[in-house]
């Protein structure tokens, strides 16, 4: 029987954006990490007997009729939802599905809390969380959650139907996960990229010894707003500026050409492949330098991040315990890879059984699907990477100029079209006397 997919995310994993219409309409969620794990979710779920259709992230619930009538369930890839500054998303959320008929599959939700899973911090969403749970569970028979945090989390609020399933992110190949270490150790002309989640600020220090050390340093950026400065030069409220953290075009990682930003995973894991490490604070950064085959290391910062770490064995610190002066050739030479690769494929077979819980099927187990699926992104040309406008060719800043340049006529036109009915209703009141017009407003 054909299964009609209804999935939360951004985009599809085929959809060819520009960097500039990329940043224009927000097709990262925010953060390019959310790609990395809805594209996933779509490779896992592509059999020959499902449709797989994106939600664009839209939320309304006059859209509730039209779901349950054109999808048979509603795939949920969720990262951090579970936090203070997305309750009242979540809220938009539980009111979409308590309107819904179908299923409705959670995968990998998490909580947001401290390292030490802070219980009091999340008291504020108890009852938005517990709101979207009973919603989902009236329609599906659990929740798929990232890690034992977020598990405990949603049993002290009172619900035991939990699966710990960890991120579909780490089953893009399946159930291997080929990461090995190529060098013995770590020198100063080896390839390492870097990772940094802005407002980790304790990050300051380690940025600038490794810039000084690491001749081949590249940092790789995830959030939208990094984009829009690469793309487009700093923020009006961020011009002159300058700091420690790379978040300016001073910034000394911009001026000399050493930043790379991707729009989709898949030439961010095609980059990262000729990489010798990758180390920083960002679970998806260092989930893809894994998918490339590059080892990784993380400094887990949070509950989110560091629960994704403990569940799947990739080699981490906490944060707090990250000494500055800490040393990437050091990081490379602690990692262990054997517990991540030995257990994966228990650890896949875990997210299958969920998946079979659930109704839904699994490309690898499908034939040829998972190849189908590789074999079409690798015949689509997406847009290489984003590199600070200093170092960008002339030809693509032209482009972009052209980009902008019909961007602006595109506003001008809709401003104007927006204008006419005024225009009209001046026009009206000059031509139609005033005894007339008050006994037609009667």
């Amino acid at each position: 029987m054909h299964q009609r997919i209804l999935m939360r995310a951004r985009k599809g994993p085929f959809d060819v954006n520009s960097p500039e219409e990329t940043f224009e309409r927000n097709l990262i969620g925010e953060n390019a990490g959310n790609l990395v794990f809805s594209h996933a979710a779509n490779k896992l779920l592509a059999t020959r007997t499902a449709t797989i259709t994106p939600n664009g992230f839209t939320v309304n619930m006059r859209d509730s009729d039209r779901i349950n009538e054109e999808y048979d369930v509603f795939v949920v890839p969720l990262a951090n939802a579970f936090r203070r500054s997305y309750a009242h998303r979540l809220d938009a959320m539980s009111r979409l599905i308590e309107r819904l008929k179908i299923p409705v599959v959670v995968l990998g939700v998490g909580v947001q809390t401290n390292v030490d899973g802070d219980r009091e911090y999340l008291r504020p969403i108890d009852d938005q969380v517990s709101r979207f749970c009973r919603a989902v569970l009236d329609r599906s028979p659990s929740i798929g959650v990232r890690g034992e945090i977020t598990a405990d989390y949603l049993r002290t609020i009172g619900f035991s139907n939990v699966d710990v399933i960890g991120c579909p992110s780490m089953f893009l190949h399946g159930d291997t996960l080929p990461v090995d270490k190529r060098k013995t150790f770590i020198g100063p002309y080896d390839r390492i990229a870097l990772t940094v989640s802005p407002y980790v600020k304790s990050m300051a220090q380690i940025i600038k010894t490794h810039h000084q050390r690491y001749e081949n340093l590249r940092y790789i950026p995830q959030d939208l707003k990094t984009l829009g400065t690469l793309l487009f030069g700093d923020a009006p409220e961020d011009r002159g500026k300058s700091g420690e953290i790379p978040i300016h075009t001073t910034h000394p990682l911009f001026t000399e050409d050493k930043v790379r930003m991707f729009v989709d995973p898949w030439t961010w894991i095609d980059y990262l492949s000729g990489f010798d490490f990758n180390f920083g604070t960002r679970i998806h950064g260092t989930i893809v330098s894994l998918l490339a085959g590059t080892p990784g290391f993380l400094f887990a910062h949070d509950s989110r991040t560091l629960e994704l770490a403990r569940y799947f064995e990739i080699p981490h610190r906490v944060m707090r315990d990250v000494p500055a002066d800490v040393d990437a050739a050091q990081l490379y030479d602690e990692a262990d890879y054997s517990g991540m690769v030995n257990g994966h494929k228990q650890r896949y077979d875990t997210m299958l059984q969920f998946l079979n819980k659930h109704n839904l099927g699994n490309s690898f187990s499908d034939g040829d699907s998972a190849a189908v699926f590789d074999a079409t992104r690798q015949a689509t040309a997406f847009p290489p990477a984003v590199r600070p406008a200093l170092a960008t060719s002339p030809e693509v800043l032209v482009k972009r100029i052209e980009w902008l340049r019909d961007q602006e006529a595109a506003l001008r036109d809709q401003a104007q079209t927006t204008a006419r009915p005024e225009r009209i209703r001046t026009r009206i009141k000059k031509a139609v006397p005033g005894s007339v017009r008050r006994m037609l407003n009667r």
